[in-house]
C-alpha cells in the first residue's frame, strides 16, 4: 500500500469510530440494541468503503500525491451535509427532530459523494499528467528526430560531395589513363620495332649475347604493350561500361569456350559447363570476367590436363557461379593477395600474364553488386565463386 493513501484510510478508520461510539453510547442511554446496531451500519459501512478506497487507490492509475485531495473532497462533503445539519437544527420552522440514523446517512452521503467527485477529479488530473508526459517524450522524440534529420542531411550533402569528387576524380584518372596508354604505346611499338628490326638486320652479326640481350628486350617490350592495355581496359570497367541489362550467362560461356578454343585444345583441357541462369550485366565485362577466370585455370592447372566445371546455384536474390578447377591451389594467407593489382605469386617465367586480370575480375563483380571470392587449397585445385544479382533483384 503506497503511504500517501492513509488520509483516505484515517477517514475511513474515523468515521467507523464515530458509529461505534454512537452506537454504545445509544445501547448505555437504554436504547435498543437493534436500532443501535442499524445506525452502526449506515454510518460503518461507509467508514468500510473509506477503507476498502484507501487500499485501492495504490493499484490505480491516480498518482499518489493526489490522495490527500480524495481525503479533502470527502471532508469537504461531510462539511456541506454539517452545515446542512446545523441550518435545521437552528432553523425556527422545522420542529421535526432528526435521528441519528437520519444524520448518519445525511453523513454518508456527503463523505461519499466527495470521495468520488476526488476520485474522477484526480483521476482527470493523473491522465492529464500522463498525456503531458506522453507529450513531452514525443517532443523530445521530435528534437532529436530533427537533429538526426539535420545530421542526416549534412551527411547526405557530404556524400554528394564526395561523389561528384570521386567522379571528378575518376574522369581524371581516365583522360590521365587514356593519355597515358597512348603516349606510352607509341614509344613501346616503337622500340619494338626497332629492335625486331635491329634482330633481323644483323641477325648474322650478332653473336649469341646480343641475340639473347635482343629477344628479353622485345619480349619485355611486348609484356609492357599488353600491361598498358590491361590497365587502360581495368580504368574504363565503371566509365566505359554498357548498361546492365538481363544476361543469359550459357551464352557468355558459349562466346568465352569459342575464343579459348585454341587454347584447349593446345592443352588438352576438359571444361563442363552446367546450367547457367539469366543474369543483370554488362555481356562483354562478363565476358571478359569469365575468360579470364578459364583462361587461369588452365595456365595454372598444374603437370596434368586441365580439368574445368562452371555451375551455378541460386541464393535468395543472387546467384553463385562456381569456376573450379583442379590446378596448383593457392595457400590460404595469399588468397587475398591474388585479387591485388600487379601483385603476383609466381615469376613470369613460371606463369605468363600481366597481373591485373583477377583485379579486373573484382572490379568487375564489384560494378555489378556482386563479389568474387577464392576457396583453395595448395595442390587440391581452386574455386572462384562469382555472386551476382537475379535479373528479379536488379529490377525490382
Amino acid at each position: 500500500m503506497v503511504r500517501r493513501s492513509r488520509y483516505v484510510h484515517a477517514l475511513g478508520l474515523l468515521i467507523i469510530t464515530i458509529a461505534a461510539g454512537q452506537s454504545l453510547l445509544k445501547v448505555g442511554g437504554g436504547g435498543s440494541i437493534l436500532d443501535a446496531a442499524i445506525d452502526f451500519l449506515l454510518l460503518g459501512l461507509t467508514g468500510a468503503l473509506f477503507l476498502y478506497v484507501g487500499s485501492w487507490l495504490s493499484d490505480s492509475d491516480i498518482e499518489p500525491d493526489l490522495y490527500p485531495r480524495i481525503a479533502l473532497w470527502s471532508l469537504g462533503g461531510v462539511g456541506v451535509m454539517v452545515v446542512f445539519l446545523v441550518l435545521r437544527a437552528v432553523h425556527p420552522g422545522i420542529p421535526t427532530e432528526f435521528t441519528f440514523g437520519t444524520r448518519a446517512v445525511a453523513l454518508a452521503i456527503g463523505s461519499v459523494a466527495g470521495l468520488g467527485i476526488g476520485i474522477h477529479e484526480s483521476r482527470a488530473i493523473s491522465r492529464e499528467r500522463e498525456i503531458e508526459r506522453h507529450n513531452d517524450a514525443l517532443r523530445r522524440v521530435q528534437n532529436r528526430l530533427e537533429e538526426r534529420n539535420d545530421e542526416l542531411k549534412r551527411t547526405q550533402w557530404e556524400l554528394e560531395e564526395t561523389v561528384h569528387r570521386l567522379e571528378d576524380s575518376n574522369e581524371r584518372l581516365e583522360q590521365f589513363a587514356s593519355a597515358a596508354s597512348h603516349d606510352l604505346q607509341e614509344p613501346l611499338r616503337m622500340v619494338s620495332s626497332y629492335l625486331e628490326l635491329l634482330e633481323s638486320r644483323y641477325a648474322g652479326a650478332l653473336d649469341e649475347d646480343a641475340a639473347e640481350f635482343i629477344a628479353y628486350a622485345v619480349d619485355g617490350a611486348d609484356r609492357m604493350q599488353v600491361m598498358v592495355d590491361d590497365l587502360l581496359q581495368y580504368s574504363r570497367i565503371e566509365t566505359r561500361g554498357d548498361p546492365l541489362e538481363p544476361v543469359d550467362l550459357g551464352d557468355v560461356l558459349e562466346d568465352v569456350l569459342t575464343d579459348l578454343q585454341m587454347r584447349i585444345e593446345e592443352t588438352d583441357a576438359e571444361i563442363t559447363v552446367g546450367e547457367l541462369p539469366w543474369v543483370a550485366g554488362d555481356r562483354s565485362q562478363l565476358r571478359q570476367l569469365f575468360q579470364n577466370l578459364l583462361d587461369n585455370a588452365i595456365e595454372y592447372s598444374g603437370d596434368g590436363p586441365p580439368r574445368v566445371g562452371v555451375d551455378a546455384e541460386r541464393h535468395g536474390d543472387e546467384w553463385a557461379v562456381a569456376v573450379r578447377d583442379n590446378g596448383i591451389g593457392v595457400d590460404p594467407e595469399h588468397q587475398e593477395r591474388i585479387f591485388e593489382i600487379f601483385d603476383r605469386l609466381h615469376t613470369q617465367d613460371e606463369h605468363e600474364g600481366s597481373g591485373i586480370g583477377l583485379a579486373l575480375c573484382q572490379r568487375v563483380a564489384r560494378r555489378h553488386g556482386g563479389r568474387i571470392r577464392l576457396e583453395s587449397e595448395p595442390g587440391e585445385g581452386s574455386t572462384f565463386i562469382v555472386t551476382l544479382p537475379s535479373t528479379e533483384s536488379a529490377s525490382t
